[in-house]
């Protein structure tokens, strides 16, 4: 198998075929890449915006996340540019605040992504971009290929098996006729401000709830060289029914950043003496394995694109990667077990599944940001509660589950412990 250490390679140069074609090189398609050409399989990986490029994102790397570059082999290679960090800080409405302890980390995309590309063609993949998914090849119900676009010009690429890993933005998903809800779940809005002064005053992940900011949070995290991120999200975004359908709710993001600044002290004094390096700019979110198909003959959803964001915390670099990898190794099983193409399929959509009650515990756990006294009660206590404390990191390490400590039962125990 041919490849090369570039890139961004010219959609000229696209060959005729291959054995999976990756679209999009976020963290599920780079990580899907890295996993098949290991392997030795021929992987193009294309991607609609040259590398590097941003990305809307809060940019927190939590546990989950460490483990599966570290899968990837490519931790030690994002740790060398990322800010670490040992907590995340959770600051309630009247002020409470509780740090809780994890493996924590902030990367901006645009490095972090770039760092991901890099190792998938390090791996033997071959990266094409600018190029944008337009519609699938089918022959005989069956996905071969796809068609992509770049400018005025058409190519085709026949390919054994298509990753869709397109992120958020519904468009491709509506291509390939994967889509089943157009609506994002949630909605974000973030920018980068410089602020020396900052450093060492903030140097942990700030997550804000407050009454102003519902049903949505604010956050402040570091990275690096006295830059943070600084953002407002709403991970329940369009869960209004009119007329029978999902709609938006009446929110307005930038009047939540606003309050933000105003309501929250710190990320007042940050904008006042900073400058800002990136403006704001908004994303939609997908969240709770929810809005498309996973796969179809021929062709297989990922990543943020296949709902990887978790609600409640609006955190989907993580599963994103995870998701990724699951495809590559359902495909991977499918040739070493020679398998049909079927239980290729089904094995991919059980291990999706195997995550889902997950997601619906992070989806439940979203009552916080609609409810931000909630935060205050579990701050209050956690503050008192050494075991309580402990879920709660736990929660971070995916070693307890989020909505369980707002059940029933979890609400009693946050008075009994």
């Amino acid at each position: 198998m041919s490849s090369t250490a570039t890139l961004n390679l010219p959609p000229s140069a696209l060959p005729a075929a291959c054995d999976v074609l990756v679209v999009g090189a976020g963290p599920a398609g780079s990580a899907a890449a890295i996993t098949l050409a290991r392997a030795g399989l021929d992987v193009v990986l294309v991607d609609k915006h040259s590398f590097p490029r941003d990305k809307v994102c809060g940019d927190g790397l939590i546990p989950d996340t460490h483990n599966a570059l570290r899968k990837l082999g490519v931790l030690d290679a994002v740790m060398a540019q990322a800010q670490a960090a040992s907590y995340i800080g959770c600051i309630g409405p009247r002020g409470g605040r509780v740090d809780v302890p994890g493996t924590l980390a902030v990367l901006p995309r645009r490095e972090f992504d770039h760092i991901l590309a890099n190792a998938a063609v390090a791996a033997g993949a071959r990266m094409f971009a600018p190029l944008r998914f337009a519609a699938a090849l089918e022959e005989d119900g069956r996905v071969v290929g796809a068609r992509l676009t770049e400018a005025d010009a058409t190519y085709e690429l026949r390919a054994q098996w298509v990753l869709l890993a397109t992120g958020a933005v519904p468009q491709a998903l509506i291509a390939a006729g994967m889509v089943q809800r157009q609506t994002p779940s949630g909605v974000a809005l973030r920018g980068y401000v410089k602020n020396d002064a900052m450093v060492g005053r903030i140097d942990k992940l700030e997550i804000v709830w407050h009454r102003a900011l519902s049903p949505g949070y604010g956050w402040i995290f570091p990275c690096r060289d006295g830059v943070f991120n600084i953002g407002v999200g709403i991970a329940d975004s369009h869960g209004a029914q009119r007329n029978g359908k999902l709609a938006k709710r009446e929110a307005n993001l930038r009047q939540i950043f606003d309050d933000f600044t105003r309501v929250y002290t710190p990320a007042r004094e940050l904008l006042a003496a900073g400058e800002w390096v990136s403006p704001l700019k908004g994303a939609p979110l997908r969240c709770t394995l929810e809005g498309a198909r996973y796969s179809r003959p021929g062709l297989m959803v990922t990543g943020e694109a296949a709902g990887s964001t978790y609600s409640f915390t609006g955190e989907g670099i993580g599963k994103a990667l995870e998701t990724g990898i699951l495809a590559a190794e359902a495909l991977l099983a499918g040739r070493a077990q020679t398998l049909d193409e079927a239980q290729v399929r089904a094995n991919y959509e059980a291990a999706l599944g195997v995550l889902k009650p997950r997601f619906d515990l992070y989806e439940r756990a979203n009552m916080v940001n609609r409810h931000p006294w909630l935060a205050d009660l579990l701050i209050w206590r956690a503050r008192k509660s050494a075991r309580l404390l402990r879920r709660m990191s736990g929660v971070l390490n995916e070693t307890s589950n989020p909505g369980n400590l707002l059940s029933v039962k979890g609400m009693v125990r946050l008075f009994t412990e």
